[in-house]
């Protein structure tokens, strides 16, 4: 099995967290999200006990909350002793609607609204991570509006290429985020920032991307941001406390991904940034991390039920399931693998290749192309594994299709945490 926490059952169904899924399918119906509350937890286990182990108590390990949002996410986050960033107005909602510490929210975007920086200043978050001249602007004249100094991070871009998919590319230097340290105006940048008197500048920030499987696009981007550091100091006389360096280590969606080590990964980031830093007679800042996907990913099952088997003869062969792009987008925009099973016949072998094909009217609803499947037939469960990062965060009602329900398993009990949509819901702010 791809992940531990999946396995199969004496009558050959597939289990999740040591739960029947097929029982779940039948009882909550499908599609149908599955939340692996005990793997989730031990994942922001492992990254809090990482990070305070390599960079110390006051490096706040950061939840990317747009991997996977919801009431429940957030409860579970703060319970783990973790910060969060969000980043939109509703994700800062929905971390407040539960009670989850305002003053370890990071609120990030690279063309945040007025009124979603106001809400942020009025929900006192820890800090903006401020994407552009015309926002620190902003959030300056809104915070002495309400006499405040508020903390900022200034979000640059290092140029850094990770050898990941372009789709999700933020890094470099052409760029929808941050402002580019190549081209001099990251500088400047940070001489506007420091002429605002109703800011702290705390630091700076990075995002280079994401399923990052080794040390360097990490270490590479870290010797630019301290590079930058020390041209500052040298220039401004000014230290940044913070540097965040983002998240996007990869996890396993296949067979020949390779499984991370977070302990081994952090301990050579930790190494070289220390070298790093002395090599460049810095102050020792606070580095920060934001995992979204190494947190979730794992701990997410996605449930269909087949509804055909077509044969092209001589050509292709479909899986056609009851859900699709709608619940999970990311093989129509980046053409992301998965692996797939045959809940009800957990023990067949994977003895035919095939497409899994989404109910929508379009061509590109596929959940993978040319797959090694076991074989399905009419009424047959299928798990989807590995779907807890940026499937519900990205599901849609394309085609008026309902979104699915959530459940969260956790050896053997299970709760229901987000409600199917009904076609009421669908309707609910129509005029």
């Amino acid at each position: 099995m791809i992940h531990s926490n999946i396995s199969v059952l004496e009558n050959g169904h597939i289990a999740f967290s040591n739960t029947d899924v097929v029982e779940l399918a039948n009882k909550f119906g499908t599609p149908l999200y599955l939340l692996d509350e005990k793997r989730f937890r031990e994942n922001c286990k492992t990254y809090r006990n990482t990070v305070e182990k390599y960079f110390g108590s006051e490096s706040i390990p950061l939840y990317a909350s747009k991997a996977l949002c919801c009431k429940e996410i957030y409860r579970i986050v703060s319970q783990e002793g973790l910060g969060t960033d969000v980043v939109s107005g509703g994700e800062l909602y929905t971390a407040l609607s539960v009670g989850f510490p305002s003053e370890k929210i990071y609120f990030h975007g690279n063309n945040k609204t007025e009124e979603e920086i106001i809400y942020g200043l009025n929900s006192n978050i820890g800090a903006f991570v401020v994407d552009n001249f015309e926002e620190l602007a902003f959030i300056n004249e809104q915070a002495g509006k309400l006499n405040k100094v508020q903390n900022i991070l200034l979000r640059l871009s290092p140029g850094i290429d990770p050898h990941t998919h372009r789709a999700v590319v933020t890094g470099n230097v052409d760029s929808k985020f941050g402002v580019a340290i190549e081209t001099g105006q990251a500088f400047k940048f940070v001489e506007k920032a420091l002429e605002c008197k109703n800011v702290n500048l705390e630091g700076i920030h990075c995002h280079i991307g994401s399923q990052i499987f080794d040390k360097y696009p990490f270490t590479d981007a870290a010797s630019i941001m301290l590079d930058f550091a020390s041209d500052i100091k040298n220039k401004l006389g000014f230290a940044f406390r913070k540097i965040n360096l983002g998240g996007g280590i990869g996890v396993r969606y296949v067979e020949n991904d390779p499984q991370m080590d977070i302990d081994s990964i952090m301990g050579e980031i930790k190494n070289e940034l220390d070298k790093l830093v002395l090599e460049r007679d810095l102050e020792q800042p606070i580095f920060l991390f934001e995992m979204g996907r190494f947190i979730c990913a794992d701990a997410g099952m996605t449930l269909y039920t087949v509804g055909s088997v077509k044969e092209i003869e001589g050509y292709k062969k479909y899986v056609c399931i009851d859900g699709g792009m709608p619940d999970n987008p990311r093989y129509a925009l980046y053409g992301s693998k998965y692996t797939a099973y045959n809940a009800t016949h957990g023990d067949r072998e994977f003895d035919i290749v095939a497409s899994i094909a989404g109910r929508c009217c379009e061509s590109g609803d596929l959940i993978g192309e040319d797959m090694n499947l076991q074989r399905f037939d009419r009424g047959d469960i299928m798990a989807v594994a590995v779907t807890g990062a940026y499937n519900y965060s990205m599901s849609s009602n394309y085609n008026r299709i309902p979104k699915p329900a959530m459940v969260s398993v956790n050896n053997g009990e299970a709760k229901l945490i987000i409600k199917r949509q009904s076609y009421e819901d669908i309707l609910a702010n129509e005029i």
